[in-house]
């Protein structure tokens, strides 16, 4: 699958992106390790959040199918997940095999946890450390996947300095915590985001939040609850940038989440001279929420401030088309949590601006991008989702055609990305080789 894009045209109009992916993964997880009936509204039906369900159905759990985002899950308790019937393949999702391994650190079972080719080449051994202190024992192909997971290990709760920022490592530590003796804690670098912990209090199970120290006491007990899944701010980011860079453009977001552990793209491209407008704030489930309207605003390049970098790490490939439509340099730094994603998205954007004439340069924790005229190419996306879609808007201040090659991948986070981009005034078209 790839997209083709003539260059020009404006977005307009009020849409609704879908649910918040890393929501929808937590509420399958908690969901099934809960006592009694869980139900889910705004669920993601993509690619990543689907295996994570797929995983947990093999374990035991009745889980309806997912209709217009709403499901249901009858959870098992702390104790009650099976033994899987086979290896768990969870594709490409680096979410769903981080946070499992923690909750599959603490079952009575042996477990086998798989993905795709991209999933096999990302490190895990930054989630492995933490976990053997607490007793796991995890096996391992040169840190990478497939993860053979013991079961039947005691695990203690230890106090845990995250070396990096990074969600997925606290929330896999949390987790274990659940099915460990004693008090788990962990501090972070800088903040994360925290949907674990807000949707750990929301299933009743008490996490503290002091001075920085975030920790639980182990073998209490989640009860079910309703999670109503707001629409995710890394897919609005990418229609929050091409309405920033598209003249004429004028477009409203709804019912998007503005966890503030997440809202760090609206204060970058907000202090590149983003309009970005906040209307209709409210408190749902308890997440923030909002309707976001952007118009079209000259940008200028800036240096992101480092504080912010964590909280945008998975929309910062589509902050760097918008430098690429700014006037000056954009310097981004402390972003090394870039190189093992989905790809190296650092030198994976660096190639694709480079394709479409734009300078920059490369530094190990990051980049810097002299703003100019696009024109157009081939992109190569190296197979990650954020860097087609990223790619995909900066079409609307190319010179020329551009062909963003690879992009079944869109589906993992953003079905119906394609349709709904053409919806707002993309000139999209979507074609399979």
């Amino acid at each position: 699958m790839h997209f083709y894009l003539d260059p020009g045209g404006k977005l307009t109009g009020r849409i609704r992106v879908p649910g918040d992916k890393s929501m929808s993964h937590r509420s399958i997880m908690l969901g099934s390790i809960a006592e009694g009936r869980t139900t889910v509204s705004g669920f993601l039906e993509g690619e990543d959040a689907l295996a994570t369900l797929a995983s947990f159905r093999d374990m035991g759990v009745q889980i309806t199918d997912p209709d217009a985002g709403e499901l249901t899950i009858e959870g098992v308790g702390l104790r009650g997940l099976e033994p899987p019937k086979q290896v768990m393949d969870v594709g490409n999702s680096g979410t769903s095999i981080r946070l499992m391994m923690g909750l599959l650190a603490g079952q009575s079972f042996d477990s086998v946890l798989t993905g795709d080719q991209s999933l096999l080449r990302r490190p895990m051994a930054r989630v492995i450390t933490p976990l053997s202190q607490m007793g796991a024992l995890i096996s391992s192909h040169e840190g990478c996947p497939p993860l053979e997971i013991q079961g039947g290990r005691a695990l203690t709760g230890i106090h845990y300095d995250l070396p990096v920022a990074s969600a997925q490592v606290k929330s896999s530590v949390l987790l274990a915590g659940l099915f460990a003796s004693g008090r788990t804690s962990l501090t972070e670098p800088a903040p994360t985001r925290d949907h674990t912990e807000r949707m750990l209090t929301g299933f009743g199970y008490g996490v503290a939040c002091d001075n920085g120290v975030i920790s639980l006491e182990g073998g209490g007990k989640l009860t079910g609850a309703d999670i109503d899944i707001p629409a995710d701010i890394s897919s609005a980011a990418f229609f929050m940038v091409g309405a920033s860079i598209a003249p004429g453009s004028d477009l409203t977001l709804e019912h998007v989440g503005i966890n503030p552990t997440r809202d760090g793209v609206i204060t970058i491209l907000r202090a590149m001279g983003a309009d970005i407008q906040i209307h209709n704030e409210r408190q749902v489930g308890g997440e923030p929420v909002a309707d976001l309207r952007i118009r079209h605003a000259p940008l200028t390049g800036i240096d992101i401030p480092i504080e912010a970098v964590p909280l945008a790490i998975d929309e910062l490939p589509a902050v760097l088309i918008a430098a690429a439509c700014a006037d000056g340099v954009t310097v981004l730094r402390g972003a090394e949590e870039l190189r093992v994603k989905e790809s190296d998205r650092i030198a994976s954007m660096a190639e694709g601006l480079s394709q479409l004439g734009i300078e920059n340069r490369v530094q190990p924790d990051g980049i810097e991008v002299v703003g100019g005229e696009m024109t157009g190419g081939v992109i190569t996306t190296h197979h990650d989702h954020r860097i087609a879609m990223s790619f995909a808007m900066a079409a609307l201040r190319a010179s020329d055609r551009i062909k963003v090659s690879d992009c079944a991948h869109v589906a993992t986070s953003f079905p119906g990305f394609a349709a709904l981009a053409v919806q707002t005034g993309l000139r999209l078209e979507a074609a399979e080789e």
